[in-house]
């Protein structure tokens, strides 16, 4: 899987190939107005999305939130966050399937297509994915008659293969845009944008584990650490999320 390529020309200059700006830069919807408000771009859909999915789950994760507005209005919060997040990264995907066609993709190729040898497309397909799993994990937190069993089955269980997919797909990302998987590259708003998606998959995948819940009681193993995991990998989305607009309008890639 190829992030970077660098080559010399026969004319001596030499050509440079970025995977992430590459399809930022050159994706059918262009970015067309100012770097905060563009609603005609699919990359401003796509920041947006995600900082307000991001920002439902850390109010839902806030001390206090639950018992404020109840347990299922708490679970509804989560649910509506997860859907923002399945737009984001459906739109997301789409952003990648395109820009290796060389334009919008059509019919099937919008959604079922394969490319192993694209680090983007496994990235932004196993984030798809790991959305889904935090839309059947919220959905099913809102059933309150839940036993703790199900609990377990439909609530935990989808939670943390969520939090596994989005870990596996930050790093995915993270490698694409540091083309291995050290670099020091502060300057560049994508490598604080992946740097602080990975740090909220692990802040998501600790919420996981530290929210197993106990299928004989349906008690989970620790709240307290559960939300905190959820409050910080929420933050660090939204914060990701809102650094996903300038990086739109900061230029085209490197020829």
């Amino acid at each position: 899987m190829v992030s970077f390529i660098e080559s010399e020309r026969p004319d001596g200059l030499v050509a440079r190939w970025d995977s992430r700006r590459q399809r930022k830069h050159t994706a059918p919807e262009r970015a067309s107005g100012g770097t905060w408000w563009d609603p005609g771009a699919r990359g401003w859909w796509i920041g947006v999305l995600f900082a307000v999915g991001a920002a439902l789950f850390a109010l839902g994760a806030l001390p206090g939130y639950a018992d404020a507005v109840g347990i299922r209005a708490d679970a509804i919060t989560f649910f509506l966050g997860s859907l923002f997040f399945t737009g984001a990264g459906f739109l997301q995907y789409r952003e990648s399937v395109d820009a290796a066609d060389g334009g919008p993709a059509h019919g099937w190729r919008r959604v079922f297509v394969y490319r192993p040898r694209q680090i983007d497309w496994w990235a932004t397909a196993i984030q798809l994915i790991g959305t889904l799993y935090f839309n059947i994990s919220t959905g099913n937190a809102v059933r309150v008659e839940l036993t703790a069993q199900a609990a377990h089955q439909h609530v935990w269980r989808p939670d943390a293969l969520g939090s596994a997919c989005f870990l596996i797909a930050s790093g995915l990302a993270w490698f694409e845009v540091c083309h291995g998987w050290v670099a020091w590259s502060p300057q560049r708003l994508a490598w604080w944008i992946t740097l602080l998606n990975l740090m909220g998959s692990i802040a998501f995948g600790g919420s996981a584990v530290t929210g197993y819940i106990v299928p004989a009681t349906g008690e989970i193993h620790n709240s307290e650490l559960s939300n905190l995991g959820t409050l910080i990998g929420a933050l660090c989305f939204f914060t990701g999320a809102i650094l996903l607009l300038p990086e739109r309008t900061e230029g085209p890639p490197p020829s």
